[in-house]
């Protein structure tokens, strides 16, 4: 994967999200998609950094995100919230079972 285009911040809670979201498109909207975005400082967050990750994935259009350096604890709550498919690349808007299985219908 190429250098970052923009780096989450250590710590990203519903009070940094707007700022942090703001700063974001500043940086990446410059850029043709896929914005590539480090996500291996975040140390403390909340359900607001997936909300901000599926906001820069939504405004990213058809070229989408390609995040690295996720965390693991991430990964766990965007499953928990059912929204894994918003750390995956391709912007596919289906989500994988706990073990990577495919989403039940």
């Amino acid at each position: 994967m190429s250098p970052a285009d923009f780096a989450l911040a250590e710590e990203l809670t519903v009070q940094q999200a707007p700022a942090l979201l703001r700063e974001a498109l500043r940086a990446l909207q410059p850029r043709p998609a896929p914005w590539r975005i480090d996500a291996g400082d975040l140390q403390r967050f909340d359900s607001s950094c997936l909300a901000l990750l599926m906001e820069l994935r939504r405004r990213a259009g058809a070229g989408g995100i390609e995040l690295s350096r996720v965390p693991e604890r991430l990964r766990t709550l965007a499953q928990a919230y059912g929204v894994g498919f918003v750390l995956d690349d391709g912007g596919d808007a289906q989500a994988a079972g706990p073990a990577g299985d495919p989403p039940q219908r």
